[in-house]
């Protein structure tokens, strides 16, 4: 009986998954469109580093594949106290990076297919906004120099207008 009522509830849990929440279908991406998107970012799973204080490299950032190679995964500065994740996934045509930043809020930005190998993320939406003043990132443009060569540019955004300089974030592949 017992594994019956364990089969009932992982099926239950499973079916949650598909229910609840905001629902809207979308056309599929064509090849073209995945190729120009998320498997630009799949190529870029790995290890990257930049130069730190001191001129001495530190890891910037992890990137991984999962979900059966629909999602990757990015953990900027991982262990540090402003670790950071990106989830990035396609939604039709268009690739969703969704931020969790070290500031607790949680930015979902869009890119469309444009110039090979450059990925301009645009604003979508932000949760966890605490008050409506609150920084948050807005824009992150993603520019593959070569396959061991990126550089990220990050703009924040706050009342709904750019807050400071773009922040820039050069990395090479460490493996």
């Amino acid at each position: 009986m017992i594994r019956g009522c364990t089969l009932v509830l992982v099926v239950g849990l499973l079916g949650g998954c598909a229910s609840g929440g905001s629902r809207h279908t979308v056309a599929p991406a064509t090849d073209r469109q995945q190729a120009a998107l998320i498997e630009q970012v799949k190529q870029l799973a790995g290890t990257w580093e930049m130069t730190g204080e001191g001129g001495k490299p530190v890891v910037a950032s992890v990137m991984s594949v999962g979900s059966g190679g629909s999602v990757v995964r990015e953990v900027l500065f991982p262990g540090s106290p402003h670790e950071m994740t990106d989830m990035y996934h396609m939604d039709g045509s268009t690739l969703v990076m969704t931020h969790y930043c070290s500031m607790g809020n949680q930015p979902r930005m869009r890119a469309t297919a444009g110039e090979p190998g450059v990925l301009d993320f645009k604003f979508d939406g932000v949760t966890n906004m605490t008050s409506a003043d609150q920084t948050y990132m807005g824009e992150m443009k993603l520019v593959i120099k070569d396959k061991n060569t990126i550089r990220q540019e990050w703009t924040s955004f706050k009342n709904g207008k750019q807050e400071g300089p773009v922040t820039v974030f050069e990395m090479k592949r460490k493996s």
